[in-house]
């Protein structure tokens, strides 16, 4: 049985479209105190290790360049398998938003666009050619569209919500929401195999298991709903201590004590 002291915190990042801005400069590693850095090419770089992890700074100053934007950005452009999350100062204050890139260390500076974040994340990412390749521009469309899309849903327009996510499928992007929205429709078979389908495409997705336990407990399937529930916190320990979570927790173990009694 799942405790509340066991609860992680899932968070379905909202997305945010900042206004375009020509000016950008990537950087590297920093220098030694006794070398002084080379010229370094500012709009391409490579990393040794796939990507785990982007951290953006939300320090004082890069929090006044716009790096919350880029945080929420980030964290609707970054593929499942790579986590976005907010950190403390990582140098070179004044030339941000600035990210740190793990686990190679890569430090990138002035990312504070929508068209910035993509085109990062197109670099990290998005390494070969054909139909799996990141599109930085599909990216930001497809983004946009799920924006409108959550704000449908807020305003329970499920329908056009469903209709806006239908349409960012163009891009070749499909996103928990479509399980959000369904769930939100009482379709919870419908929901469920959404969830399965992004855990199809992603395993390590934390937010599909997340829906795809939301379901299983709509569905009184408890067993399920809680060993995807707790498959959540073996994805993503971090997100701990979430109200919404814990929320779950405790309307699984009312349905579990109420179907004992019968």
């Amino acid at each position: 049985m799942i405790t509340d002291s066991s609860i992680p915190k899932p968070t379905f990042a909202s997305d945010s479209i900042l206004s375009m801005d020509a000016l950008y400069t990537f950087f590297l590693t920093p220098p030694s105190p006794s070398t002084k850095r080379r010229p370094r090419d500012r709009r391409h770089f490579c990393v040794e290790a796939e990507v785990q992890e982007i951290r953006v700074c939300t320090n004082r100053t890069c929090r006044k360049q716009g790096s919350f934007q880029t945080l929420e950005t980030l964290s609707g452009l970054a593929p499942p398998n790579v986590a976005v999350k907010p950190c403390g100062c990582l140098g070179r204050c004044g030339g941000g938003p600035n990210l740190a890139v793990l686990p190679d260390g890569l430090i990138v500076g002035h990312c504070g666009t929508a068209a910035r974040a993509a085109e990062v994340m197109s670099n990290l990412v998005g390494v070969g050619e054909g139909s799996d390749s990141y599109d930085a521009k599909n990216s930001l469309e497809a983004l946009a569209l799920r924006k409108r899309a959550e704000i449908e849903f807020e305003k329970q327009n499920f329908t056009e919500a469903e209709l806006l996510l239908s349409q960012a499928l163009r891009y070749r992007v499909k996103t928990i929401w479509w399980s959000i929205v369904r769930l939100a429709q009482a379709n919870y078979s419908g929901a469920l195999e959404d969830a399965r389908e992004a855990l199809a495409l992603a395993p390590e997705y934390a937010e599909a298991y997340i829906c795809q336990g939301d379901a299983f407990l709509e569905l009184k399937q408890y067993d399920s709903a809680e060993k995807s529930y707790l498959a959540s916190i073996d994805i993503d320990p971090s997100i701990r201590r979430s109200k919404s979570f814990k929320a779950r927790i405790s309307k699984l173990q009312e349905k579990i004590v109420a179907a004992s009694k019968l």
